[in-house]
């Protein structure tokens, strides 16, 4: 067994400092997804490469964020991926106790924005490419880091296609989004739309001539509160029943729209987000909105010809569904002990690699309770858990 794991607590701990150290850099970049992500791309590169491993982008359309791609070890197929995104959510209007673009170390907890989801496991994934490039691997290892995560998924799509013509294909596709190393098998997909009413204005004493943007949305959102009503009284799938809540659910969090009290709006627009379990697509739930939409469309136009509502898709995620026999769960669970069955609500990258072929699992340190609040952390016993995962990754490899 490699010499580590025989390592007393203590001496463990001083083992996770490198990691700590990538991390503490990762996070000094605000790769808040609104904004670039270069700068830590660059530094990225630069890391792999003192470590022997050279590493390729892929370009986002605006030529502002890249995605990074590299794989050690010998030029077959079958190797594993250790995927991870680079940008974060924002910390505007949060109370931070501590300088959320600084890692911070208090009472075993290391503080920062993305600590937890996910730059932790970006920071391994790094360590373990520079180690690996040092070992006898038996197959490849590979490394996808992605941007725009945090806003659908989307994006990752050209990363994936990429390498399916770039590298070897891989047997084994490892997300490291934070299940306190849980093995992960399955997550809800999501569907967001951008909605913009047009209304017709008028006074609203002479309601009748006019059309409310507002009170339309409010029905559309009612139709929407109609959908949650129903799959709440449907009895779960086998696939859906392991889901918290276990059915497909649609949420309106914010609206906007309005001129006066007196006033039917002239304007109204609101953000709609479908999180639907495996067995269900976005293609289905698509469907049924963009028809309610049109009906409702129909109506205001037989009262102005400009009203209706616009409908701008924001991102379609696949869900990710459980494997029968996959090879990434079989992996993850030999090296984690895990048996249990655990899924989870949020969105991943890991259904785009599944969707293409990959065998994918959902396995990362830290607890998904962090991820997006002021004084997100990582703790110092997850992180040293999710190395100690990747070192066995790592002798399995080589084995």
């Amino acid at each position: 067994m490699h010499r580590r794991f025989q390592l007393s607590w203590g001496e463990f701990m001083e083992d996770v400092s490198a990691a700590r150290d990538i991390l503490a850099k990762l996070i000094s970049y605000p790769t808040v997804s609104r904004d670039t992500n270069l700068p830590l791309v660059e530094w990225v590169e630069t890391y792999l490469e003192g470590h022997g491993v050279s590493s390729q982008r892929v370009m986002s359309p605006c030529g502002m964020k890249a995605h990074l791609y590299a794989q050690t070890g010998p030029e077959i197929d079958g190797g594993v991926i250790l995927s991870g995104h680079t940008d974060v959510v924002p910390v505007d209007g949060q109370a931070w106790s501590t300088d959320p673009w600084t890692l911070t170390e208090r009472d075993g907890k290391l503080y920062g924005r993305g600590a937890c989801d996910m730059k932790g496991f970006d920071a391994l994934a790094l360590l373990a490419m520079a180690r690996a490039a040092k070992l006898p691997l038996k197959r490849p290892l590979q490394l996808a880091l992605s941007f725009d995560e945090e806003v659908g998924c989307v994006a990752v799509v050209d990363l994936v296609e990429t390498l399916l013509g770039a590298l070897p294909r891989a047997r084994e596709v490892i997300v490291g989004e934070p299940t306190m190393m849980k093995v992960v098998t399955g997550h809800k997909g999501g569907l967001g739309y951008h909605v913009h009413v047009r209304g017709h204005e008028v006074h609203s004493s002479l309601l009748h001539y006019g059309v409310s943007a507002i009170m339309q949305a409010a029905k559309l959102i009612d139709w929407a509160n109609q959908r949650n009503a129903e799959n709440q009284q449907r009895t779960p799938s086998e696939l859906a029943g392991p889901f918290e809540p276990p059915f497909t659910t649609l949420h309106v969090g914010e609206i906007e729209g309005g001129t006066a009290h007196n006033i039917t709006a002239k304007d109204c627009r609101f953000f709609i987000e479908f999180r639907f379990v495996p067995g269900e697509s976005p293609d289905h739930w698509a469907g049924l909105f963009e028809a309610k939409a049109a009906e409702l469309t129909a109506e205001m136009q037989k009262i102005h010809p400009d009203a209706g509502f616009e409908l701008k898709r924001g991102f379609a995620l696949p869900a990710l569904s459980p494997e029968t026999d996959g090879p990434a769960e079989t992996l993850a669970r030999r090296l984690t002990g895990d048996n249990g069955q655990h899924v989870v609500s949020y969105g991943t990258e890991g259904s785009q690699f599944q969707v293409r072929g990959y065998s994918t699992v959902i396995c990362g340190p830290g607890d998904i309770a962090q991820a997006h609040q002021p004084d997100e952390f990582l703790s110092l016993e997850q992180l040293a858990a999710g190395e100690a995962f990747i070192d066995r990754l790592l002798d399995s490899m080589c084995a």
